[in-house]
């Protein structure tokens, strides 16, 4: 019922936003109409009192200097450029995770480094995005002053990404080499916002603390953050004169946050770029996403692999296979209950499976495991920004854990997910709930229909 209704919601949505275009159309061709009739009616009234034209200099060019929203096309994947942030020390053990979501000959952007890679790395692969070196800014005057060189070069990367002279670009997405990006979700996204107009997006962090010491109005850069176009062309003329004025910041993301607080750009909040300000094992974050479509992971390093036996590059391309079939669905939890066991069960598709032997609550059921640690280490609360379930050795509220392990297409529009079980609980069952314990259950395959009820089957 609930997927029924998000998906009528979201087309209730498009409509609207169709209707809401065409509107606005009118309205900027009438408003155009007025202030043409206003500016002759100025200027022959004024001519006529003197011989010296006095007249508001009206400028009218603005109706053809920025792309017509009721022509344009709607944004797609070869409207987006990527700026990458990496360096040559890293670039080996980063690759996979750039490789993962890069598409060649279809993603535009750039991996740019701190320097020019080394003879063995010149035979660049087509798989990764073209590289380039960032501008040497050690003889830049200013440059004595500044804190964190690498912060500066980092930030600087915008502009360096900018001046690649790239053609019909709506929006900049800048990220680390560590972040693994969602293109699909990523354009959707984009598509509810107006490309022709200052647009600043991204996330805070996770953590409050990491907030707390920089700002919770800033977009993390490792997340990734989007600018429009028209912000970058306009950022690319002040932010060498921004640095200037703030060579102590150690902060590339703040940087560019102060910058743009500067010319009155504030943050429009995305919550599916994830900063991952964490340590340890985040499933119990990804088992319960929030309820809008990821757009990036960031941190893999400083996170165990998120599928259990499995090493960190080959952990994300194990997601990598249900988002390249559909990333709308990706992470998005599901609850259903299974009466006749009293059993709640918590989908995160394509990710994660949980079993409770209890009837739970589905406010209870999207809190988020607290499975991870901090980024900083705090003993007082909150840690997070978002409410967590702390781990109990109690049978009626420690899940029995499920990861994907297999997708196929059961039919030209079903698709079959199957999850195997991660490890044994070691409780006992839970005897508010019956006493029907779910150890013997082996595997778990979900069936999503599109745009029909996710049907869970289980299996011992």
């Amino acid at each position: 019922m609930s997927r029924e209704m998000s998906l009528y919601h979201s087309a209730a949505k498009q409509k609207l936003s169709h209707f809401s275009l065409g509107s606005s159309c009118r309205s900027v061709a009438i408003s155009g109409l007025l202030l043409l009739l206003f500016y002759t009616f100025s200027f022959n009234y004024h001519n006529s009192q003197s011989p010296v034209a006095s007249y508001l200099p009206f400028r009218l060019s603005w109706l053809s200097s920025s792309p017509d929203p009721c022509t344009d096309t709607p944004t797609n994947i070869s409207h987006l450029v990527f700026g990458i942030v990496g360096s040559v020390k890293t670039w080996k053990q980063k690759r996979p995770y750039i490789e993962s979501w890069w598409r060649p000959n279809v993603t535009r952007g750039y991996l740019f480094l701190d320097r020019a890679p080394s003879k063995e790395l010149r035979d660049w692969p087509p798989s990764s995005p073209p590289f380039r070196v960032n501008k040497d800014i050690t003889k830049w005057e200013v440059s004595r002053k500044i804190a964190a060189p690498v912060q500066v070069r980092i930030f600087r990367t915008i502009l360096e990404t900018f001046r690649q002279g790239d053609k019909d670009v709506r929006w900049y997405i800048m990220a680390d080499d560590d972040t693994v990006l969602f293109l699909d979700n990523l354009v959707e996204v984009l598509l509810k916002y107006d490309h022709t107009k200052y647009y600043y997006i991204g996330s805070s962090s996770e953590c409050v603390m990491s907030n707390f010491f920089l700002s919770f109005e800033m977009a993390f850069g490792g997340a990734g953050y989007a600018l429009s176009y028209p912000l970058v062309e306009m950022l690319a003329t002040e932010l060498d004169a921004c640095i200037e004025r703030n060579p102590r910041l150690y902060s590339s993301d703040f940087m560019l946050h102060i910058c743009l607080t500067d010319f009155g750009v504030s943050l429009t909040k995305e919550r599916g770029f994830h900063q991952i300000d964490l340590h340890g094992d985040i499933s119990g974050f990804l088992s319960a996403h929030p309820q809008s479509p990821i757009l990036s992971l960031h941190h893999i390093d400083t996170i165990d692999p998120i599928f259990p036996s499995m090493n960190r590059s080959e952990a994300i391309n194990q997601l990598m296979k249900p988002a390249q079939v559909d990333q709308s669905r990706l992470l998005q939890q599901t609850i259903c209950y299974q009466r006749e066991r009293n059993w709640s069960i918590s989908v995160s598709w394509g990710y994660s499976t949980h079993i409770y032997e209890n009837i739970l609550s589905r406010n209870f059921l999207r809190r988020p495991l607290e499975t991870f640690r901090p980024w900083m280490k705090r003993n007082k609360s909150p840690l997070y920004l978002f409410n967590t379930r702390i781990l109990e050795d109690n049978p009626c509220t420690v899940p029995h854990v499920f990861f994907l392990k297999s997708m196929e297409n059961a039919s030209r529009n079903e698709i079959v997910t199957t999850y195997t079980r991660a490890s044994k609980s070691g409780l006992p069952a839970c005897a508010l709930g019956g006493n029907h314990s779910a150890n013997p259950i082996s595997r778990v395959e979900v069936f999503s229909p599109r745009r029909r009820h996710i049907e869970v089957s289980v299996f011992i």
